[in-house]
């Protein structure tokens, strides 16, 4: 009997060496050539897959979306519906944090997208940043728990962006896992309300 092919797992092997090679060389480098080489299969086995280059693009940026929300609701469970809202803010931007290879790739691979985005190569930046859009509107709703920010959707957004400016100096090698925690809740313990004085983690 012929083997049965997983569909699934076979885009997913190849949106992986996609993250692979994207995180070495860039954006640019992600061709259907190089993925392929990097995959162990054929270029038409690639196309067959994914028809165009924005395709298989398109498909690695979402599945490293679909690992961090992943990672993001394996850790809401932990904490239970009880959770007071700097524990949550905290919880969602550590998993942003670059604290292992894996999650250091998967920065570099985002920060591709978005650096192709500005320049208008790659995806479009209203495709690249929904994900960040999604974070800056899940920390306001829990600013909004609290009852003391007056105006939460852009303190949501200001701390989104201090996060994102730490995953990068994280990558750089300029702050360790442990420096970039220690200023995570640095940050957060800023936002007034009755858990301030709270560890978040």
């Amino acid at each position: 009997m012929p083997r049965l092919v997983d569909h699934e797992q076979r885009r997913r092997e190849i949106t992986d060496a996609a993250r692979r090679v994207i995180a070495r060389g860039g954006l640019e480098s992600a061709t259907f050539q190089s993925v392929a080489a990097e995959a162990g299969i054929s270029v038409r086995l690639v196309q067959y897959y994914f028809g165009t280059k924005k395709d298989f693009l398109r498909a690695t940026h979402l599945a490293v979306s679909a690992d961090a929300g992943a990672r993001f609701a394996q850790r809401f469970a932990a904490l239970g519906e009880a959770a007071e809202p700097r524990e949550v803010i905290y919880a969602m931007l550590e998993e942003l944090l670059p604290m292992n290879d894996e999650r250091r790739r998967d920065t570099v691979v985002l920060g591709a997208f978005q650096a192709a985005g500005l320049a208008g190569s790659g995806l479009s930046m209203e495709e690249t940043l929904g994900g960040t859009r999604w974070l800056v509107s899940a920390v306001a709703d829990q600013l909004r728990r609290t009852g003391d920010s007056a105006d939460a959707e852009r303190d949501a957004t200001l701390i989104v962006l201090a996060a994102a400016a730490l995953t990068q100096s994280m990558v750089a090698g300029v702050h360790t896992n442990e420096t970039a925690t220690e200023l995570l809740d640095h940050l957060l313990r800023r936002i007034p309300g009755p858990d301030a004085t709270r560890h978040s983690k």
